[in-house]
């Protein structure tokens, strides 16, 4: 019987240990997935900077967005109404942080400051949810406080280039502002309450992201009027909406999930990377666009 029960105890700890990996490496591929898409974002944000107010594009972009989850997430949100209710409030804030004030802060700094530049402030994200964890009790250690402090040396310098006292445009510091929403939403996403499923939290985020800067677009819309619905302006939105949004955050939340804010917050250093392999695509993409015009 001790056999058997030193059997039972080992293949236990091994199923242990390969589940442990699994999940490491699908949040790790997760959070990556997330990273490329949202660096379209700053493509789609810097092209619509002359065409759609910020506000508008962070509207519509969620309005978007709401229609591609809905059809997968009603029936689960509607079955959790009472629990979502319940956290109310936990949700709202989360809405407010990851999908109201970080949207419409990267449309308002594509309106001055390229996709390039805003995608190397936004890797810094890894460094403030470094901060947050400090802030929540959390030992970092002296390899992680190090490290921590090369990338931010790195992404001043790249920001500033090559200065540590750099001058800022308007749209760095409003990125810099969006970077620390995404951040704190990152840092909230981990006391998200595990009784809410997945997709009824997507989607309750996505409704409430939307309505609350409804407001505002009513009002802009007044003032300033609509913009043309041409491919140009309506593109870019369905990119946002679906894949930087819908898919993006659905990846990005399960990563957080899997292997916690920090660790998926680490995949952020690649943006920079990832934000040169779309704009290239895209560059490439309205090249043949424009070659097909001609002929």
């Amino acid at each position: 019987m001790a056999v058997l029960d030193r059997i039972r105890i080992r293949s236990s700890g091994t199923a242990g240990a390969r589940g442990a990996r699994w999940n490491s490496g699908a949040g790790l591929l997760l959070a990556l997935v997330a990273t490329v898409l949202r660096s379209g974002s700053f493509v789609a944000a810097r092209a619509l900077h002359d065409t759609v107010p910020p506000v508008q594009a962070a509207f519509w972009r969620w309005i978007v967005a709401v229609a591609a989850v809905a059809p997968f997430a009603a029936r689960e949100t509607w079955r959790q109404r009472a629990l979502i209710r319940r956290h109310l409030g936990f949700v709202a804030l989360a809405a407010l942080l990851g999908v109201t004030v970080y949207n419409t802060l990267v449309n308002q700094a594509g309106m001055s400051t390229s996709a390039g530049q805003m995608g190397l402030i936004m890797a810094a994200s890894p460094v403030a949810m470094a901060v947050y964890e400090r802030l929540g009790g959390r030992r970092l250690g002296w390899c992680r406080i190090a490290g921590t402090a090369v990338a931010c040396t790195g992404v001043l310098l790249l920001v500033g280039n090559g200065s540590l006292a750099p001058h800022f445009a308007p749209g760095d510091l409003w990125m810099f502002a969006a970077m620390l929403s995404s951040a704190s939403y990152s840092a909230l996403l981990c006391h998200r309450p595990a009784e809410i499923g997945q997709l009824a939290f997507l989607l309750t985020t996505f409704v409430l992201g939307a309505l609350m800067p409804a407001p505002a677009f009513a009002v802009g819309v007044a003032v300033q009027g609509g913009f043309e619905p041409t491919a140009g302006t309506v593109g870019p939105l369905l990119y946002a909406g679906v894949l930087s949004s819908a898919v993006a955050f659905f990846a990005w939340n399960r990563a957080v999930a899997l292997i916690g804010a920090s660790r998926t917050g680490i995949v952020y250093y690649l943006q920079p990377v990832c934000l040169g392999g779309v704009a290239l695509g895209a560059g490439r993409a309205r090249g043949r666009a424009a070659a097909n015009v001609r002929t």
